[in-house]
């Protein structure tokens, strides 16, 4: 057997050092090493049985062999089954992050009750809580009475032998996998050689018996999941679970997705008894606008597959300062800078003697480009004090020379804003022809931003 060494891994990255020093040299993280000894073996082999010998030949097939589709579980909650791509596979490994408190906990143990209403077998696992504080819960969401398996275990060897002691359970719920602990690996419970370890040996025992796994991670100060990249590689599934812990509105998000589209998103509503499942986010994230007041615009964008409309509020002041600020809530930073350099060297519009705020409603972040022409007007209304008008909607991606440019699914974003009213949209020239859904519009071609600028200068469209 081989004698077993030690190394000093960093708990940010993973990576492995010779000696300890105070910063890490690749990712740049302070008192973040850690002297850990080595595992033996492969952590996948940490609760599963394995064998030695000679390996067997793998089976090799052709690219024209028939597959079919993967079977779909689904959990009752159409949001959640949505940004599953149409819910849980028989076999598969999901991680779901999010910051404390977000509702991670609560939206899992809702989706463990519907199954286990529905007759499969749940096991639900929390090495965080006590059994008691679990049912507090379950009882302030009215789900006492599902049939779901409770259990407080942080030992991996006694999770695996509880959960091979009887039929294979159709969801296993893991919260937390930085809790999890095995006594093969000389580390302290969430450490980097823990995480991996643990969590290879649950992924490995839930494909063997085909029962889905769900893993609760913690998430750094950062918004990424703790622990080493290699875990994300591991799983089928991340979703991330996301919005300001005093806001009503949370946002589930697919990061990645083996059996499902990416970037899709399931919109949330905490409320007393539990989160409840939003249909129309865009409108309720429209329900409470400022019509009619300088600095708003709404934007038409894409999360996913699914068109969702938002208002993007700015507000220009002048500054007192050296230095103005730029404070940007549910965008890019960088984008805005670009944003408002392209505006002062193409267009004119002088910001760099105010301060620029910049709030995307409804604790909702934005992430694709398209929405630099609704920023634009929005930036733009404020620092004329005219106000865009309401009846209209803005998508377009904005270049360095000023140009607009066009951006996918235009017609999703046309029909989902005939559909809550909207009569005008402003949408790159080469964008302004087509189909049924541009017709049903007015649409207001732009193809440079000093168009945008030109039509605040003059009194509001008519």
């Amino acid at each position: 057997m081989a004698k077993a060494s030690r190394a000093f891994v960093c708990q940010a990255c993973g990576a492995v050092t010779a000696r300890w020093s105070g910063k890490c040299v690749s990712c740049g993280e302070w008192n973040s090493i850690i002297e850990e000894q080595a595992a033996s073996g492969s952590p996948a082999l940490i609760a599963i049985k394995g064998g030695k010998g000679k390996g067997r030949l793998a089976a090799l097939e052709t690219l024209a062999a028939a597959s079919l589709e993967a079977p779909r579980l689904p959990t009752g909650i159409a949001e959640f089954d949505r940004v599953l791509g149409g819910g849980l596979v028989p076999g598969s490994a999901v991680l779901v992050g999010g910051d404390p408190g977000i509702g991670k906990s609560t939206l899992l143990l809702q989706a463990a009750a519907k199954l286990a209403e529905a007759g499969a077998r749940v096991v639900y696992l929390s090495g965080e809580e006590a059994p008691a504080q679990v049912r507090m819960r379950a009882a302030r969401l009215g789900l006492t009475e599902a049939p779901v398996a409770l259990g407080t275990e942080t030992n991996l060897a006694n999770i695996v032998a509880t959960l091979g002691s009887a039929a294979p359970p159709a969801l296993v719920v893991i919260d937390s996998v930085q809790t999890l602990w095995s006594d093969s690996v000389e580390a302290a419970p969430g450490t980097i050689s823990q995480l991996r370890g643990c969590a290879s040996a649950l992924i490995s025992h839930a494909k063997g018996s085909g029962s889905t796994l769900v893993l609760v991670g913690h998430v750094t100060k950062d918004g990424q999941i703790a622990g080493p990249k290699v875990i994300e590689h591991m799983v089928d599934t991340v979703l991330y679970f996301e919005g300001l812990s005093g806001h009503q509105f949370r946002i589930l998000r697919a990061v990645k997705n083996r059996f499902g589209p990416t970037d899709e998103i399931g919109v949330f509503e905490m409320r007393q008894d539990g989160l409840k499942e939003v249909e129309n986010p865009s409108a309720l994230f429209l329900s409470d606008r400022d019509r009619g007041a300088p600095g708003t615009a709404v934007f038409a964008g894409m999360e996913g597959t699914r068109p969702i409309l938002v208002e993007i509020q700015a507000l220009v002041a002048p500054s007192s300062l050296g230095t103005p600020r730029r404070a940007v809530v549910g965008w890019d930073p960088n984008r805005l800078a670009m944003l408002i350099a392209v505006l002062e060297a193409r267009c004119g519009v002088r910001l760099g003697a105010h301060d620029v705020y910049l709030n995307v409603a409804g604790g909702f972040r934005l992430n694709e480009p398209a929405a630099d022409l609704a920023c634009a007007a929005a930036l733009v209304s404020s620092m004329s004090g005219k106000p865009a008008p309401d009846d209209t909607v803005y998508f377009g991606e904005v270049s360095l020379t000023g140009a607009v440019r066009a951006v996918g699914h235009r017609d999703q974003r046309l029909k989902e804003a005939a559909k809550l009213g909207f009569v005008r949209a402003a949408v790159p020239a080469a964008a302004s022809e087509g189909s049924r859904e541009a017709k049903a519009m007015r649409l207001l071609p732009v193809s440079q931003l000093d168009e945008l600028v030109a039509w605040f200068a003059i009194p509001p469209l008519e």
